[in-house]
């Protein structure tokens, strides 16, 4: 298992070298009034949402607000998450919820097995999301970008899962909808929430044995009679609800 691990972090690092926009390399970045941000580097344009606190929140650069970003499941839109945004903004966080794929964009690849055949497109969520924080974090200054929580649902899980294994140092917290491909950090800094769907199993290795439990901050929870595709804003209403009580209770109970 470990072995597993760290190849698969070699194997990421290298990929991220050539790739990932170092805060020199994201000057040259524009703005649109539809909330969509263009990183020109890559000459690719980035649909966001973002919601401010709303609990009026003391938001200062002396003292910083946390942030939290929603990653979308694949063909969901990344503003189908309101339920999350809602408990984070209520805890006073700033969330911005990014949408990974655009029409131009390969279809994810269906075949096995997916931590070679997805890295791709995790890989391409993680600079995604890494120029997000350097971009956005001089223009919100009240904000902690440096400690961040992942937010993700099915594949916008596991890019949040390998961001956290890149990053370790930049994420408190990852709260997952069912992503089933990427495992999940096994770091003692990381808070981790898994929420599970009844439909589908996870790929071996994704989840904590029960020894691994018993060592880090990473909570498993399986709803019964919950679908995968059913884990967002459009899903039925006792799942939303449910999903957002665990969340909620999750967040409230961080020391």
């Amino acid at each position: 298992m470990q072995k597993t691990l760290k190849k698969l972090f070699i194997l990421s690092a290298l990929a991220l070298s050539t790739s990932v926009i170092s805060t020199s390399a994201i000057s040259a970045t524009s703005y649109a009034n539809d909330g969509v941000i263009t990183d020109e580097s890559r000459n690719r344009t980035i649909p966001i949402n973002i919601t401010l606190p709303s609990n009026n929140a003391k938001c200062t650069e002396k003292v910083k607000c946390p942030v939290a970003f929603i990653n979308a499941g694949y063909g969901i839109s990344h503003n189908e998450y309101t339920f999350a945004s809602n408990a984070f903004n209520q805890r006073g966080y700033l969330t911005v919820a990014v949408a990974h794929e655009l029409k131009t964009d390969p279809d994810l690849n269906r075949e096995q097995p997916y931590l070679t055949t997805r890295m791709k497109n995790w890989h391409r969520g993680v600079v995604t999301l890494k120029f997000l924080v350097n971009e956005l974090a001089s223009k919100y200054p009240a904000y902690d970008f440096t400690k961040l929580t992942l937010f993700g649902h099915s594949n916008g899980g596991d890019i949040s899962a390998l961001y956290g294994s890149i990053y370790p140092n930049e994420v408190s917290t990852i709260i997952t909808l069912d992503h089933r491909r990427m495992l999940i950090p096994r770091n003692k800094n990381i808070r981790v929430l898994t929420l599970r769907g009844s439909d589908y199993p996870a790929d071996a290795n994704v989840l904590l044995n029960d020894s691994e439990l018993n060592k880090f901050p990473v909570t498993q929870i399986m709803i019964e009679k919950s679908r995968h595709n059913d884990m967002y804003d459009g899903g039925p209403k006792w799942l939303v609800d449910r999903m957002s009580k665990e969340v909620e209770g999750f967040l409230d109970s961080k020391s």
